[in-house]
C-alpha cells in the first residue's frame, strides 16, 4: 500500500491541489494530512481514503469536523491511531509534547507522522520511524511524501505551486 502524506497546508488550496495531484500520480491509495489544514483543503482529499489531525492553527475545529463527516474523511482530532497495510501508524501534528511522549513511550507503532516544523524529516527512534513530509506553506522547499508500507520506501516530492 502506498500512503500519501502532507501537512501544514494552512488553507493554501492551489498548493494542496498540486500536492494531491502529485500523490495520486505516485499511486497513493490513502492520504494522511498531519494538521494545520485550513479552509478549502478537505474538499481535495479523497472520500473514505483519507484522514487528518488538527494542528495548532486549525481554529475552526467544529467546522473541519463537520466537513470531514460530510465528505467521509476520517477526523482523528489531535491524535490518530491507524492500521493501514498491516502497519500501525500514529499521527499527530507535533505541537503537543505530551502526545509525542506517549507515542514514543510505547512500542505499538511502526510509524509516527507529524508536521508542525515546516521541515521535512525522516529518522528512527528505536523501531519507530518518525516522518515529517514538510509543508506547503512557509517552507523553503514545499514538499509532500509517499510511503510504500510494503517496502518501507519513503520518497519526498517537491511541490511547485503558489501559496
Amino acid at each position: 500500500m502506498i500512503l500519501g502524506i502532507l501537512s501544514d497546508t494552512h488553507g493554501r488550496v492551489a498548493a494542496a491541489r498540486e500536492a494531491i495531484k502529485i500523490l495520486r500520480a505516485r499511486d497513493a491509495e490513502y492520504i494522511i494530512h498531519c494538521g494545520d489544514v485550513g479552509e478549502g483543503v478537505l474538499e481535495l482529499l479523497p472520500a473514505e481514503r483519507s484522514a487528518f489531525v488538527f494542528g495548532n492553527n486549525d481554529f475552526d475545529r467544529h467546522g473541519l469536523r463537520d466537513e470531514a463527516s460530510e465528505r467521509s474523511i476520517r477526523c482523528c482530532e489531535t491524535f490518530g491511531d491507524l492500521e493501514l497495510g498491516g502497519r500501525r501508524i500514529a499521527v499527530t501534528h507535533g505541537d503537543e509534547i505530551r502526545i509525542l511522549r506517549e507515542i514514543r513511550a510505547t512500542d505499538r507503532f511502526d510509524y509516527l507522522l507529524t508536521g508542525h516544523t515546516h521541515v521535512a524529516d525522516d529518522h528512527r527512534e528505536g523501531r519507530l520511524r518518525c516522518i515529517n513530509p514538510g509543508a506547503l506553506h512557509r517552507a523553503m522547499r514545499k514538499s509532500v511524501a509517499t510511503l510504500d508500507l510494503n517496502t518501507d520506501l519513503l520518497t519526498l516530492h517537491e511541490v511547485f505551486a503558489g501559496g
